[in-house]
């Protein structure tokens, strides 16, 4: 038996808000120690604040992503990363006028039990 896997079709999540979110590795591969996917955040993108139990990396691969951390507004560029520890509370977005490319490693794997979304209020 092989001791590697190729991920040739990752599983592309449904989404409403034109968030592109192709998961290699993760829940859907029956592997939830560990997620990684592949995402493009199109121009004036974000979503609710939340508070994961799990902890986040993000590679921006072209673009700028902001994030919202515990009240603390980061923006990142093309070749930057972060770290966000679990227990956070963090807000994702991009409020520019490109789309922005990046991958997205989350330790245990991304799901929607664990990441405590809020609800918006309009």
């Amino acid at each position: 038996m092989k001791k590697y896997k190729i991920q040739k079709s990752p599983f592309v999540v449904p989404t409403t808000d034109g968030k592109l979110i192709e998961e290699h590795w993760g829940n859907s591969t029956q592997n939830s120690n560990i997620s990684i996917a592949h995402m493009v955040a199109p121009p004036d993108w974000s979503e609710p604040h939340q508070t994961p139990e799990f902890d986040e990396f993000t590679l921006i691969i072209s673009g700028k992503k902001q994030f919202e951390i515990d009240g603390e507004i980061v923006t990142l560029e093309k070749g930057q990363s972060i770290l966000i520890e679990k227990g956070a509370r963090v807000r994702y977005s991009n409020p520019f006028s490109e789309p922005c490319e990046y991958i997205a490693i989350c330790l245990p794997a991304f799901s929607m039990d664990l990441v405590n979304r809020e609800e918006e209020t309009i």
